[in-house]
């Protein structure tokens, strides 16, 4: 889809949305033909199932503006299997990945007025809810259930300083085997924890390490970093899979250098701070990959390498961003 001019400008991240949003609803057997509505119009009963039992779950993806004009989703694809999949763990309607697609399709065509020039984006949301109208219902899934996609022009998610992360050992930032789905209850789980480490130690985020091995933050994949190298955590039901994280991997291999994707332990998350070029990063698509300057543990500062934003963080994140506005080609697998 092409639009060559916009007035459009990133907002706060998540704060200003798209005028028109496309909408399918299933009735307890078929989902119906999605058609686009003013975002304002979508409303929902006070008794509906999703806000008494947590059934709905959702993505996040972006569409970039390219140089020619045009308007391009990043991997899409991946980010509608793992919604489908989200929804079939909450036992909520699974829509077709063609029905997806077509919804993402129309979300961006329906707004693209509202898509800013780079570095800015439009931010996709994906939303399914369980909408039955029973507060007794507790103990079973909801029958009917409303899609819809919701937009947002953005730009900075992450603040512009080196990150403070802290690391928790005694917490899971969700139950294991809901952490790979995404929903909000796993991000709601999180948030006491961030906040009394905001509070504490003027932290941006947690990094969550039950049993004493790192997994993820409050709101992104954790990577260890320096010049040819690159370390994060195996893949589990423990916590979310994420795209950006997967891309990123993705190009580290195509640049030769060496990815390991293994358990990490917080006495090694210590000892790599201190080597000279060390980094560290968060990942994900909000953030792209932000730089952590300090990991706290036990209540003390660790500084990463020079608590700068280091070569290798900036190399990946340069070629995401670039491949994203199609300034570099790059075939994903």
């Amino acid at each position: 889809m092409s639009d060559n001019k916009t007035d459009a400008k990133p907002a706060p991240f998540g704060t200003v949305f798209g005028p028109h949003l496309p909408v399918a609803r299933f009735d307890g057997n078929t989902w119906s033909a999605a058609e686009v509505v003013p975002t304002e119009s979508l409303t929902f009963g006070v008794a509906t199932h999703s806000l008494h039992y947590g059934s709905e779950c959702f993505e996040g993806m972006k569409a970039h503006r390219q140089e020619d004009g045009s308007i391009r989703d990043f991997r899409a694809d991946v980010n509608i299997q793992r919604l489908r999949k989200s929804a079939e763990a909450l036992c909520l309607p699974v829509p077709s990945t063609e029905l997806l697609e077509e919804m993402v399709t129309m979300a961006i065509e329906a707004n693209v007025a509202a898509v800013p020039d780079p570095p800015g984006s439009l931010y996709l949301r994906p939303n399914i809810l369980g909408t039955d109208l029973n507060i007794g219902a507790a103990s079973r899934p909801s029958k009917s259930a409303v899609l819809y996609v919701l937009t947002s022009p953005v730009g900075a998610y992450l603040p512009p300083h080196m990150l403070r992360v802290k690391v928790d050992s005694d917490t899971p930032r969700t139950t294991p085997q809901f952490g790979r789905v995404k929903c909000g209850s796993n991000y709601a789980m999180a948030l006491g924890v961030i906040q009394k480490a905001a509070a504490e130690f003027n932290a941006d985020q947690v990094l969550f390490a039950p049993g004493g091995y790192i997994e993820e933050t409050g709101a992104a994949n954790f990577m260890l970093l320096e010049e040819g190298h690159i370390i994060t955590a195996p893949l589990s039901d423990s916590f979310l899979h994420g795209v950006t994280r997967d891309s990123l991997l993705q190009l580290a291999r195509s640049l030769d250098w060496k990815v390991e994707e293994r358990p990490v332990n917080v006495s090694e998350l210590q000892q790599w701070c201190a080597r000279p070029n060390a980094e560290a990063a968060l990942a994900g698509t909000a953030a792209i990959l932000g730089g952590v300057g300090t990991i706290i543990i036990g209540g003390e500062d660790h500084l990463v390498g020079a608590g700068e934003t280091g070569p290798a963080t900036k190399t990946l994140r340069n070629m995401l961003t670039e491949i994203q506005v199609g300034k570099r080609e790059f075939s994903f697998q």
